[in-house]
């Protein structure tokens, strides 16, 4: 029996109690699984689920939750497949399943194959995720590489809910920070040192080299101004193609690589200021237009075109949003570092200005700073002092699951350190080592058990009666909760910690009980029902890693 078959179930045992004691009560809305919230003990002696669905209907029913609790533990225990309900505590209702019941998840999930774990949260729904979105200045560096594992495991979290998702890369090729890489650029051809407020290192001259083989012969012609311009249209394209392929070899892929410049170039800022006219929001004042954001909770008021007719920094934000959402994206996300927190509340105020709802239609998702060790010590970056570290470099040191392992392995909004070293090791310290050493481990129970003539041709689930049977059953059965949750809070990180948790009562299971016969034991349908249970636990293995971007390897 899955959990979603069980809530099921007891959603209609719930119904006919209501319908008994709503005569007496006020009526209570339409309930769904939801209400139900079933939760795994953490005792296990406490059953296999648990919930508290009398302690939330109680006082709209007009009765005791405990009592409440009792009349619905005699109707849960008619159930086919529940082996007993008890009621603890304040109202809190246990059940335990029989082993053939609990047991039958293991053939439901093989067969679902990559199917199991998947939601309809999102179901229709078009989702916009916009992260990484480096300025083509230089190569990705780590703070941005997180949210590449982040945001792609998002996207793929969100799909698997039924989301309808775009991977977005805003890709900024317009302002102050362009000017400072195209002038870098030109210094470094001309033999000089990096501008003040621009960029050095390696690749600046390695960028720079690519544009002089490419176009000596016009450089030799042109004088300093029209030089840095083919300096910045060359050399920003070459910036972000590298971007692109360093990004597809950590296998990160975007499905629209959104130009801020088209922003400026079309009508796109004139149309946004034109909406936000009519609907009463902006204002001529000092020369400037201005969006009167303080009327949604901004601190002041924004300047969007200033007193000399050039764009403020918000204009883009204005156009881009509106644009988003005239493509027809009801949700959009954008990832941003944590040096942008001052960024919230305008952005919010401009979704209230356009009419929409703040943190529905737009949210901010913030990430902490990532710092990656060795040998205990950090290891220092600076992009415009040539110091950084890449994208590459993290992956040449690691490789590109254990690097998005770790990335993603944490809860974004914490501050990270990543040891080097431990990511190195191929023991049980190391995480991604752990759950991926599970998986190859089923991989290899299955090849051992067909060279020992166990097949899947019966399956018995009443013959899963080990206490790690039950457990690995029960872990089993959380997948699609973990990946609900993990939608719902954009915490990935759920994801990594449920696989961890999985791999350790696999490997339990595998410590007490034999899927291949001993010396000149015969084959049994035990032996066949639990090659069933070891493939179901590798299928969810997989898909976990897979929400994650990482491989599940057949070998180590």
């Amino acid at each position: 029996m899955t959990p979603a078959e069980l809530s099921a179930f007891l959603l209609a045992a719930v119904g006919r109690v209501i319908a008994r004691l709503e005569a007496q009560a006020e009526p209570l809305a339409e309930l769904t699984v939801v209400d139900l919230a079933l939760d795994r003990p953490k005792n296990r002696d406490h059953g296999d689920w648990a919930s508290n669905i009398a302690l939330k209907l109680a006082k709209k029913l007009g009765t005791n939750p405990r009592e409440l609790a009792a009349v619905f533990a005699e109707e849960f225990s008619l159930i086919e497949g529940v082996a007993s309900v008890d009621v603890a505590g304040p109202g809190f209702i246990n059940l335990t399943l029989d082993a053939a019941a609990a047991g039958a998840l293991a053939k439901t999930i093989v067969e679902l194959g990559a199917e199991y774990g998947r939601g309809d949260l999102y179901a229709g729904v078009t989702i916009n995720l916009e992260f990484v979105s480096a300025n083509p200045t230089g190569p990705i560096h780590i703070g941005g590489v997180r949210w590449a594992a982040v945001g792609d495991s998002l996207a793929r979290i969100f799909t698997a809910e039924g989301g309808i998702v775009t991977r977005e890369y805003y890709f900024n090729d317009h302002g102050a920070q362009i000017d400072k890489f195209a002038r870098s650029l030109l210094a470094s051809f001309h033999g000089e040192p990096a501008p003040e407020d621009g960029y050095g290192g390696q690749y600046i001259s390695d960028i720079a080299d690519r544009v002089v083989d490419e176009h000596a012969g016009d450089l030799a012609l042109l004088n300093r101004d029209d030089a840095q311009e083919l300096f910045r249209a060359r050399g920003v394209d070459l910036m972000f193609t590298d971007i692109k392929a360093s990004l597809h070899d950590f296998g990160v892929d975007f499905d629209v690589y959104f130009h801020e410049n088209s922003l400026h170039e079309s009508n796109a800022v004139a149309h946004a200021i034109a909406r936000l006219r009519e609907l009463g929001h902006m204002y001529e004042a000092e020369g400037a237009t201005w969006l009167r954001t303080t009327d949604f909770g901004d601190d002041r008021d924004r300047v969007v075109i200033k007193s000399d007719g050039e764009a403020a920094y918000i204009a883009a934000d204005l156009a881009y949003y509106l644009n988003k959402r005239e493509r027809g994206f009801e949700r959009n996300l954008i990832m941003l570092g944590a040096d942008h927190h001052g960024y919230v509340a305008r952005l919010m105020a401009m979704v209230s200005a356009f009419g929409d709802t703040p943190r529905y239609h737009l949210e901010i998702l913030i990430g902490q700073m990532v710092n990656l060790l060795r040998d205990g010590q950090p290891m220092r970056m600076s992009k415009r002092a040539g110091t950084v570290v890449t994208m590459e470099d993290l992956v040449d040191a690691v490789g590109v699951d254990a690097a998005r392992y770790a990335l993603v392995r944490s809860s974004s909004d914490s501050q990270l350190d990543v040891d080097l070293d431990q990511l190195g090791k191929r023991t049980n310290d190391n995480p991604v080592f752990y759950v991926q050493y599970a998986h190859a481990r089923t991989r290899s129970v299955a090849i051992n058990a067909a060279a020992s003539g166990v097949d899947r041709s019966v399956f018995d689930a009443s013959l899963l009666t080990h206490d790690s049977e039950s457990v690995l059953l029960g872990v089993l059965a959380e997948l699609p909760r973990v990946v609900r949750q993990a939608a719902e809070l954009r915490e990935p990180h759920r994801i990594a910690r449920y696989c961890e948790e999985l791999a350790g009562a696999y490997h339990r299971w595998y410590d007490n009980c034999r899927v291949t016969p001993l010396g000149d034991e015969e084959v049994s349908d035990l032996h066949r029902t639990r090659l069933w249970l070891n493939d179901a636990t590798g299928t969810v293995l997989r898909n976990g890693l897979g929400l994650l971007g990482v491989s599940a390897p057949d070998r180590m």
